[in-house]
């Protein structure tokens, strides 16, 4: 089995991060949530706001909070993710969920592995502060799909949050194809798949603001791991660059 590597803890938190990183925050509808995010984005990062079709104000208030606002007509968490990743000018990219449950400072040792040559992609393994964080539907389905993803990497994974970091050219040359919620999972595949080092970090996890668009129901959840259950049943890209 391919390794692994978790940590539960952030070497050298207070350490000064990494610069010319970008973190991409998918939105819709999360103007609640957003000045908690953005006031926890690392100094000198840049903040890629990318609006799904939000009718609460959500991209106003990013953009008076200093973020940079992308727009992404097509629906779906994946089709705002990659709209962020094209976006972005930095040679490092994150991705960080903007509703309030991860707290996107936790990128630092993320961003400082990548830049060390120790992993080509670090996510975030997520450990929930209270009950209310990850209902049981959702860890429920989370096991599945981690189960699924060993079987069909390799990979000993726990988890496949948002919260990642990887270089932008390489993440680009995976010729990632979904939009919807297979778009993490795709991410993993197809860097299992060109031989990526993955390495996986212990991050706390959250009560989200608001509903969630995913896996905030049941049905969500099915949908999800129907989405993601596609993706496993690809078969390994071809010409996917390390």
């Amino acid at each position: 089995m391919k390794a692994v590597t978790t940590s539960p803890d952030r070497p050298d938190a207070d350490a000064t991060p990494p610069a010319d990183v970008d973190v991409v925050l998918p939105c819709l509808d999360e103007a609640e949530a957003l000045p908690w995010v953005l006031d926890r984005i690392p100094a000198g990062w840049r903040a890629l706001v990318v609006d799904n079709g939000s009718t609460d104000g959500s991209a106003g208030i990013a953009r008076e909070l200093g973020a940079t606002v992308v727009h992404e007509s097509r629906r779906g968490f994946g089709a705002a993710c990659h709209a962020g990743l094209e976006a972005a000018t930095a040679d490092i990219v994150c991705f960080c969920d903007c509703d309030a449950s991860l707290d996107p400072g936790q990128l630092v040792p993320f961003v400082r592995e990548v830049a060390a040559g120790g992993a080509d992609l670090v996510l975030g393994r997520r450990r929930p502060e209270t009950w209310r964080a990850w209902p049981a539907h959702a860890r429920a389905g989370n096991l599945v799909l981690a189960r699924m993803v060993r079987r069909r990497t390799g990979l000993r994974l726990h988890d496949l949050g948002p919260l990642r970091a990887a270089r932008r050219e390489p993440l680009l040359s995976l010729g990632l194809t979904d939009r919807r919620s297979g778009y993490p999972l795709q991410m993993v595949v197809r860097a299992a798949d060109a031989g990526w080092r993955v390495d996986e970090y212990d991050v706390p996890y959250l009560p989200r603001t608001g509903a969630s668009k995913v896996t905030g129901t049941w049905r969500g959840t099915v949908r999800a791991v129907r989405d993601m259950s596609r993706v496993l049943a690809e078969p390994p890209s071809e010409g996917a660059a390390r």
